[in-house]
């Protein structure tokens, strides 16, 4: 399935030519229909000549909705760019192409709309100056066609470079974790809650639990159609409309995702291979405030520029984008920046909710460009420096194909910079760091007690700040490597740690245990040793602690309470004073 999305100036005639096109009108809200301006977003779809199946999104292009030209320019394989003949290129004409070239939309075509109105030689010039119009941005080279929506003329040459452009643009990918980025979301009596968009990154089927972010509302598929025809089933890339159960329309904004539960989570920072637009007209410096677009979502943030202190038109810069509102995105989606009435960047996305980054530093800037243009097992080894990951979990976040993960983890696992435990994939660097951690944080402990042979496995798991799976790891790791010894059911100590008794400490243990030993049933209570004394002794399994500063010597108690056992054996019960 692809999508075909619309772009141009204001009155060029982007819905006229999906209306003449597909027979549909794009134009739904009468205001539009009566004012002939679009506003917002219009669908419609088509059979080409190849049989193939296709969407298309009308975008308005007045630049006071630039806002919904790009929650409809997300997702987009092919655009078409609309020049009017009688005017040229515009204003909005060069906005919209930045924002395609910042989405690195994979297809384009140049219509030459109203061609109807004036001459040939006309038309030769127009064609002309958008040439150096698309001179160094993804459309570059692409088809030109002019057209008529009115007459008809040029659409069946139209159709047919559509066909072309889109035989060699590759689908959507299925990674596993079907999105929706919602760009409506209305009721229908009777269904309830009903929710567009273009589906990515997977497939989904009637029945499947989902969950909307950000917002975390959980729901289920009741229905699914595509292009007004009810289905089972959706593949990655066509325009889906998704009936919803247990959440009201009204619940639902423009800018949520509709996805599988778990798989997706609230964003509040990005990082991002910026890249100003030839349009920016004046410098935008570090900590400008912006706003954040992305697929249907929108925040405004703060633009931390890592590498420099200013950026100008057609430059670029590492940043990391500080968002005032959650969005749900991913690493791999595009991005587009802009200031209050200008579009001046964007790029795309290499890292979700990142740590601050320290400014100018090149350790920093060297793992951001591997994440941005590493090999598959250098983008892996990064991805898990911060915590392992489960495969697929990994194969998710970094947005790989199941060929490219193989390729990936038998090239990082062949290096040693990656390791297999069980089902997570681990850098070796963590799992330096975390045993370490284990094991420090048993020597602390150990220090501070120093009469106790071995920390409590959750006091070590608590000071070493690891999650309880990730903490049996390291503990794992630390045993096998031979820097950790487990002692009993709940201890841990580094390996080879004995603790050593003072001679005076050995004194008072020995004449503390022979009064014990003597006092069999009546053990003293009076001048009990120092609490850390008793801990060691009932750590030693020497004394039993009774409670209430009665302690027994180990032997006596344990012949009392056979003695016990026996009577009741023989006798089949004991009396208090017996």
């Amino acid at each position: 399935m692809y999508v075909i999305g619309t772009a141009g100036h204001v009155d060029h005639g982007k819905s006229t030519l999906v209306r003449a096109l597909t027979g549909i009108d794009p134009d739904r809200l009468r205001e539009e229909k009566e004012r002939g301006l679009t506003i917002d977003l219009g669908f419609a779809w088509l059979t080409l000549p190849s049989g193939r199946e296709v969407s298309i999104v009308d975008v308005p292009g007045h630049e006071r909705f630039i806002k919904n030209m790009l929650a409809g320019a997300g997702g987009v394989d092919l655009a078409l760019l609309v020049v009017a003949a009688d005017e040229g290129p515009m204003p909005q004409t060069r906005e919209h192409l930045a924002i395609l070239d910042l989405l690195d939309v994979p297809a384009g075509i140049v219509v030459i709309s109203k061609a109807d109105l004036v001459e040939s030689e006309y038309l030769d010039l127009v064609e002309a100056e958008l040439e150096d119009t698309v001179r160094g941005t993804r459309l570059a080279g692409a088809p030109v066609v002019r057209i008529s929506s009115v007459s008809g003329d040029g659409l069946p040459a139209l159709l047919q470079a559509i066909d072309q452009a889109l035989e060699r643009t590759p689908g959507k990918r299925d990674l596993g974790r079907p999105r929706v980025p919602i760009d409506r979301a209305f009721s229908i009596q009777g269904f309830g809650a009903v929710i567009t968009g273009t589906l990515v990154d997977g497939a989904l089927e009637v029945g499947q639990e989902v969950e909307l972010q950000p917002g975390r509302l959980k729901a289920r598929i009741r229905g699914l159609q595509r292009h007004k025809t009810k289905v089972t089933r959706l593949e990655p890339g066509t325009r889906a409309a998704v009936n919803l159960s247990g959440v009201h329309a009204d619940q639902i904004t423009r800018g949520m995702v509709l996805a599988l539960p778990g798989t997706l989570a609230p964003v509040r920072v990005v990082d991002l291979r910026f890249r100003a637009t030839a349009l920016l007209g004046h410098s935008l410096a570090h900590d400008a405030g912006v706003t954040f677009l992305s697929a249907t979502s929108e925040s405004e943030a703060k633009l931390r520029l890592l590498d420099c202190d200013e950026v100008l038109a057609g430059q670029e810069a590492w940043a990391q984008i500080v968002l005032d509102s959650p969005v749900a995105v991913v690493r791999g989606d595009h991005c587009v920046i802009r200031t209050p009435n200008d579009t001046v960047g964007g790029g795309v996305i290499i890292a979700v909710n990142p740590r601050k980054h320290r400014r100018h530093h090149a350790p920093t800037l060297a793992a951001l460009g591997r994440q941005l243009q590493g090999s598959p097992a250098e983008r892996l080894f990064d991805a898990l420096l911060a915590s392992p990951l489960a495969r697929n979990d990994a194969r998710q976040e970094l947005g790989f194909e199941p060929a490219e993960m193989d390729e990936a983890v038998a090239g990082a696992v062949a290096s040693g910079q990656v390791l297999e435990r069980g089902a997570r994939l681990v850098a070796r660097p963590w799992l330096d760091s975390a045993v370490a951690r284990v094991v420090d944080s048993a020597a602390a402990f150990l220090g501070q007690n120093p009469l106790r042979s071995a920390a409590p496995r959750e006091h070590v798991r608590s000071a070493s700040a690891l999650d309880p799976s990730l903490f049996d790891l390291a503990v794992a790791e630390a045993v096998s490597a031979g820097r950790v010894e487990q002692r009993g059911t709940n201890g841990l100590a580094p390996a080879g740690y004995e603790l050593a008794l003072t001679p005076g400490q050995e004194a008072g243990i020995a004449a503390f245990r022979n009064a014990l030993k003597a006092g069999g049933a009546s053990p003293p209570t009076e001048q009990l040793p120092a609490p850390t004394i008793l801990a060691y002794l009932v750590e030693q399994g020497m004394i039993v602690d009774a409670g209430g500063g009665v302690v027994f010597d180990a032997e006596f108690f344990a012949a009392a309470t056979a003695r016990i056992r026996d009577h009741i054996a023989t006798n089949g019960s004991v009396s208090l004073a017996e």
